[in-house]
């Protein structure tokens, strides 16, 4: 008895598997993510590190260095890189595949922790880190531009009304803004007025950081209710740093705008993005691991109308690069070969053979193995990507291979009698 024999002897049970397999790989087909490349979860995590003003020597030795120092105490570290400039580190760590994402987030947050104290003071805020894969690259990239609105307001906008709503879209995983226009207030110091009034750049940048405070106020503790003060004292618009008073001269107060010029403007306006030869702000969309890239990005384009109505009519979104367009024209090319390749082996064979029932062998083998072969690849958490649709492309061939050799031996067995 071989493992042919009870396919051969049950017929009826054979047909019933075959319809049974080409209907679990039809529903596997459709559930099936498609992707550029197969899915590689490597355990890689992004530190970054803010302190405005600091220069690339400064960033190195402050905030870099201390924070390289804690990290390679982790174990299943296997590569660090890091990278300073003006105001900004920038620290890569990968970890070893043994280890867990979720394991290496947690190292990562304690080391920050126990790094902290070595920082500086006035850091505005903690080292933020994030989960990154390096072979993810983004699916979808929009420009923002306007020639009207500056680019800081713009990039307010896709802050607030484009990223939140766009990141809350199932299959989305990361929404990041690139251009470097973050608003902020610029206050242009005059070393004259400063030195007619008696007054330094210290002062000045003490007055500014006092009123900046976010601190506790206290409280108001009555013998039947208490109540903790929470006024905000932080200004966040120019109109109120030009009220700010500096200093007192001769019982007169000494008001921002009479030692310095207040604008706002971008927080560094030496960084930068264009579209084009136009200024932009550019926003990258990733995807989640194993979400399906051409559903992503047809939710955002069916999204995008609605969230373009809530912009201004000078905000222009602009789809600058859409990677479903190759992924959608290799997909389609291999279903067209696929078809081509399996009418061509039916039609070849018929005409060699000239034998209905041998020809019909490859014709039903051949799509039976192929949609089958789905199925599988749902269970193992495969996805259609480029490498697994050339994969399925080479096996046509062999699976017309075996169908030849079967339909050659069975030959031979009826040209013997049998």
């Amino acid at each position: 008895m071989n493992i042919c024999e009870p396919f051969i002897r049950r017929p009826v049970a054979t047909a019933l598997l075959m319809v049974a397999i080409v209907l679990a790989g039809l529903i596997a087909y459709k559930q099936l993510p498609v992707a550029a490349l197969p899915q590689v979860d490597y355990p890689t995590i992004q530190v970054r590190t803010f302190y405005p003003g600091a220069s690339p020597d400064v960033m190195a030795t402050s905030v870099t260095s201390p924070l390289e120092r804690q990290f390679g105490q982790m174990p299943g570290l296997s590569q660090m890189t890091s990278t300073s400039s003006n105001g900004c580190s920038v620290i890569l760590l990968q970890f070893s595949l043994e280890i867990g994402l979720d394991v290496a987030e947690q190292q990562v947050q304690a080391a920050i922790n126990a790094a902290y104290s070595y920082l500086p003071k006035d850091l505005p805020n903690p080292p933020v880190y994030s989960k990154v894969n390096p072979a993810d690259a983004p699916i979808l990239t929009l420009a923002l531009t306007s020639r009207e609105l500056p680019l800081y307001k713009v990039e307010d906008l896709a802050d607030t009304r484009l990223a939140q709503k766009i990141s809350q879209l199932p299959g989305v995983g990361l929404v990041s803004i690139s251009g470097g226009q973050r608003p902020a207030v610029r206050v242009h110091a005059n070393p004259s007025a400063l030195a007619a009034m008696g007054l330094s750049l210290e002062d000045l940048r003490t007055s500014i950081a006092n009123a900046n405070v976010n601190q506790a106020k206290g409280g108001f503790d009555g013998p039947r209710q208490a109540t903790i003060i929470g006024a905000n004292d932080q200004l966040t618009s120019s109109a109120d740093y030009k009220k700010l008073i500096v200093a007192w001269k001769n019982g007169a107060p000494v008001f921002l705008t009479d030692v310095a010029e207040v604008q706002e403007g971008p927080e560094d306006v030496r960084q930068a993005a264009w579209m084009n030869n136009e200024p932009a702000i550019i926003m990258n969309i990733q995807r989640q691991p194993g979400a399906n890239v051409i559903e992503v990005v047809d939710r955002v384009k069916r999204l995008m109308p609605q969230l373009e109505s809530a912009l201004p009519a000078a905000v222009k979104v602009t789809v600058l690069s859409d990677r479903t367009t190759t992924i959608r024209a290799s997909v389609r090319d291999v279903q067209h070969e696929l078809m081509l390749a399996v009418a061509l082996v039916v039609l070849v064979i018929y005409l060699f053979l000239r034998n209905l029932p041998a020809t019909a062998i490859p014709s039903v083998a051949v799509p039976v193995s192929l949609i089958g072969t789905f199925g599988v690849m749902y269970l193992a958490g495969f996805s259609l990507n480029n490498l697994s649709l050339m994969a399925l492309t080479i096996s046509t061939g062999f699976v017309v291979d075996d169908a030849i050799v079967m339909i050659e031996n069975i030959s031979r067995y009826v040209e013997d009698g049998e």
